[in-house]
């Protein structure tokens, strides 16, 4: 029984090594996503029109979600190896761990609405 627990608590994937390729996949989109905002904040004078016809750009538009669902793979696969790591009253895990995955869930849908 314990184990069934167990398996039904990890991490994003249920598996470690699959949790560790989301963690490192979903650091290189935020990495990309940085860098792309990063260049285009450079090479152009911001303005308010300019920067909205930028995000509202289709291949933007996808972009954002990318690094949206990737933002939320990443803090998932974190948050879970810190608090399973560093956390080791079950109770209080539990509540940070709920608190952690309806924050994430707020996040996802928030900047979903922001975009789309």
């Amino acid at each position: 029984m314990g184990d069934v627990m167990m398996k039904s608590a990890t991490g994003l994937t249920g598996s470690g090594s699959r949790d560790w390729v989301v963690q490192r996949i979903s650091a290189v989109v935020l990495a990309v996503y940085s860098l792309v905002m990063l260049g285009w904040f450079l090479t152009h004078q911001p303005t308010f029109e300019l920067w909205r016809g930028f995000m509202l750009s289709l291949p933007m538009r996808l972009f954002n979600l990318l690094a949206i669902l990737a933002l939320v793979g990443h803090a998932w696969v974190g948050m879970w190896t810190v608090l399973t790591d560093y956390v080791k009253s079950s109770g209080l895990r539990f509540v940070l761990q709920a608190a952690m995955i309806i924050a994430i869930i707020v996040y996802l849908f928030w900047g979903v609405m922001i975009f789309f």
